[in-house]
């Protein structure tokens, strides 16, 4: 398994693996943080209504907005199993009949990629830049990241870790894939939420999370939750753990940060042929590891 782990801010030996990976819906949090540093420089409110829709970017960021998702098309998944080209924006949104609101914004919850599609769309509205530059001005460089892009096209994909096992076409996820290094996800997400990018009234936003249940079996969570772009539960021994899990097409990756008191760590976990919750309970034990070291 490729990892990176980072504690109290300084990167861990082993040294942290440089190999790019695709880094899944863990792009959902990257745009999260993306959007909000536009409500951080007053460029939108969290609970205005997005123009010409019925929903706020709060419900949009944390799948609140009544959108539904490809993923429930049977036809999607046969397609991406047999390596189709991706459909265009126009002919998934018809097949899914995405502009039907499923239920009133706000008053349920529905993992949708298509909400994370519209946010992507918002972010080039109001900075009137394409999304990869607007990624890269507004939270990966000011927090010193870099060699991470957007994947366009299968050749992108062929310079990750899938390499040649890979024939997917990463038009497929519509709000955009970053690829990156695996110890560029954890020191992204330790220096988010370190206040490096945004207020503290935001990151305490941002880790607001719906209450979505108990346990999930196989998986380490105690408790689920989803705050704005990032995924938040508790674990065994009380911890929280914020993040997020990504996976497609052979590979998963998990990329969670905690915190007890002074000390806090973070861990970026990659592999091909896992399950979400395998990779889930590798970060969570590193984490706690970190934790036992520093108390």
């Amino acid at each position: 398994m490729l990892s990176s782990l980072i504690s109290n801010g300084q990167p861990q030996p082993p040294a942290p693996s440089e190999l790019m990976v695709p880094w899944w819906s863990f792009t959902k949090t990257v745009l999260a943080a993306t959007a909000l540093s536009l409500v951080r420089d007053g460029q939108i409110g969290l609970d205005e209504p997005i123009p010409d829709q019925l929903f706020t970017l709060r419900q949009l960021l944390r799948h609140e907005a009544g959108l539904a998702d490809y993923g429930e098309l049977a036809e999607y998944h046969a397609a991406v199993s047999n390596s189709e080209s991706a459909w265009s924006t126009d002919e998934m949104m018809r097949r899914l009949d995405g502009t039907r609101l499923r239920y009133n914004p706000g008053t349920g919850w529905r993992y949708s990629n298509v909400g994370y599609m519209l946010i992507g769309k918002l972010i080039e509205r109001l900075t009137d830049l394409a999304l990869d530059d607007a990624v890269s001005q507004r939270a990966l460089n000011p927090l010193g990241l870099s060699n991470i892009r957007f994947a366009k096209t299968r050749a992108d994909l062929q310079t990750t870790h899938l390499g040649s096992t890979s024939d997917y076409d990463p038009a497929w996820v519509y709000h955009g894939l970053l690829i990156g290094p695996i110890s560029q996800a954890a020191v992204f997400l330790d220096r988010l939420m370190s206040g490096d990018l945004l207020p503290t009234n935001l990151l305490q936003e941002m880790q607001t999370a719906r209450a979505l249940g108990g346990a999930i079996p196989g998986r380490p969570w105690v408790t689920a939750g989803y705050g704005l772009g990032v995924m938040q539960g508790s674990i065994d021994g009380g911890f929280t753990l914020c993040g997020h899990t990504g996976c497609g097409p052979g590979s998963v990756i998990a990329v969670y940060r905690i915190y007890d008191g002074d000390t806090s760590a973070c861990c970026a976990a990659f592999e091909v042929n896992a399950s979400e919750g395998a990779v889930e309970a590798f970060v969570a034990e590193q984490l706690i590891q970190v934790l036992r070291q520093g108390a």
